[in-house]
């Protein structure tokens, strides 16, 4: 009889574990920390997500998986593969830069935020947002992605008596929750059909499923497939994502902007190429027209803002991410059609990793301006260049970037690619409507861009950069321009793959 003893490999859980550790701990700390020093649990948390970011560096050096089945060491629960470590260093780097803007904005709010829960609550949705692309089973798929969302729906609500951000998270649970019970009963197919929840041994077993389940197999993939759709904020998943975004703390909406969708197009990465390669013939059309929709509808969305309306700054980063989130799902669609899925899934990853970067930049420029102008308007920021000259050129430089213009070369390059990806899968058709929508995301982007450059309309103030926003600013331009300057770092993701 094989024993059922299992030997857990702590190294490689170590970064999801030790931000949920150092979650466990800050709120324990909070009981006994006065209120005058509560922005030590900030930097302690500071510390912890940098803490669990440096503990992938140990993992580079080969494939690691626990809790594998007995008797299979080939059938884990977890992996550490490159294509786990990229998704994670994503995940926790970026909620390292959502708590330096957290730290500001906390002080800021004076003790309306409860700042226990708050970073309690933040590394909690980052221990399973890294967990989540490590996964390699539907429930742990799942867990995951639960473990990242409902902190998330906390967050969102968390500041006391406002209106709009009880509103925000109301919509923003309902929806999800919704998302998630469809998922819920996709795989419970999958499983009815194969008998089984991990991911390597579903794509063997689908494959052979008795002629009179295969109706029933092909609703699991599509169901299965729909809550990751929702977290990549894809049409028609996409209705929450403007009120959400203006209804949360502006740290949270640039977490949701960045890391939530990481954690969509992780999932969906994982069931598609993994799970369902031999159902690449339903997912494969479903991803395209869901890109093709997505881009087109973020867009258009993003091109309606009216500068001088309240927070109108916020939703156009709001729908602009939906529209990016169309780009980041053509290499996703085109690996259905591909005959190498791993490069057309690099693709996908390297795009992410710029838009992570300066998607995260735009929003630290955005929380700055708040500090002088709450309501957060387009219009707010004409003349920044004159108030803040080194702001204005970085947040115009971020801008760019998304609009993939020089000298934004990192985001031409990632646009290149995700370009190629779909003509090389013979979409050519995808391809074309991913150059209009690029069009037209440009007319609001360099709109943005010039009015950061005009003479203001009153007397030019000053701005005074708190410590912790300077470094958040700071690190994601010196990304920006290291990426622009050597965009092989990320782009060769999509050359040599992940898997």
């Amino acid at each position: 009889m094989s024993s059922l003893v299992q030997s857990v490999d702590w190294l490689a859980i170590a970064p999801p574990t030790l931000a949920a550790v150092v979650g466990l701990i800050v709120l324990v700390a909070d009981l006994f920390i006065g209120d005058a020093r509560k922005s030590v649990l900030g930097w302690m948390s500071v510390a912890g997500l940098a803490a669990s970011a440096l503990l992938l560096l140990p993992l580079l050096d080969g494939d690691r998986a626990t809790f594998c089945l007995t008797g299979d060491a080939n059938t884990c629960s977890y992996v550490a593969d490159p294509f786990t470590l990229v998704i994670q260093l994503l995940v926790l780097g970026g909620a390292l830069l959502v708590a330096l803007l957290s730290v500001t904005a906390l002080k800021d709010a004076d003790r309306q935020l409860p700042e226990g829960e708050y970073w309690f609550l933040l590394l909690s949705s980052a221990a399973g947002a890294a967990l989540l692309p490590a996964s390699r089973d539907l429930a742990t798929l799942i867990v995951a992605l639960e473990v990242a969302s409902l902190p998330a729906f906390a967050l969102v609500g968390i500041k006391r008596g406002d209106k709009k951000s009880s509103e925000a998270a109301l919509k923003f649970f309902l929806s999800s929750v919704t998302a998630t019970a469809v998922s819920l009963m996709g795989v419970s197919f999958v499983y009815a059909t194969t008998g089984t929840l991990y991911l390597t041994q579903i794509a063997d077993r689908i494959q052979h499923v008795d002629g009179q389940l295969h109706t029933l197999a092909q609703t699991g993939v599509v169901l299965t497939l729909v809550g990751f759709a929702f977290k990549t904020a894809a049409v028609p998943f996409h209705f929450w994502v403007p009120d959400t975004y203006v209804g949360a703390p502006l740290p949270i909406a640039a977490y949701l902007s960045v890391v939530g969708k990481a954690v969509g197009f992780s999932g969906l990465i994982l069931v598609t190429v993994i799970a369902f390669p031999s159902y690449a013939d339903v997912w494969g059309p479903a991803l395209a027209a869901l890109a093709a929709l997505t881009m087109t509808v973020g867009n258009v969305g993003a091109l309606r803002q009216q500068a001088t309306r309240a927070y109108s700054a916020v939703r156009l980063l709001a729908w602009s991410s939906v529209g990016q989130a169309g780009y980041l799902l053509v290499p996703i669609a085109a690996a259905g059609y591909s005959k190498d899925a791993e490069k057309a899934i690099g693709s996908t990853v390297a795009y992410a990793l710029m838009y992570a970067a300066v998607n995260l930049g735009a929003f630290a420029v955005a929380a700055l301006v708040a500090r002088r102008h709450p309501l957060n308007r387009i219009s707010d920021y004409r003349g920044l260049y004159a108030e803040s000259p080194l702001s204005a050129l970085i947040l115009g430089f971020f801008l760019l970037c998304l609009a993939g213009l020089p000298p934004g070369i990192i985001g031409l390059f990632a646009k290149v690619t995700v370009f190629s990806a779909a003509v090389d899968a013979g979409l050519g058709w995808l391809a074309v409507v991913m150059a209009v929508n690029v069009v037209i995301a440009l007319f609001y982007y360099l709109q943005w861009t010039t009015l950061l450059f005009r003479a203001p309309e009153g007397e030019p103030g000053t701005h005074r950069v708190p410590a912790p926003l300077t470094a958040a600013i700071a690190l994601t331009a010196v990304l920006g321009i290291v990426l622009s300057g050597a965009p092989q770092l990320i782009l060769r993701f999509s050359e040599t793959g992940l898997f």
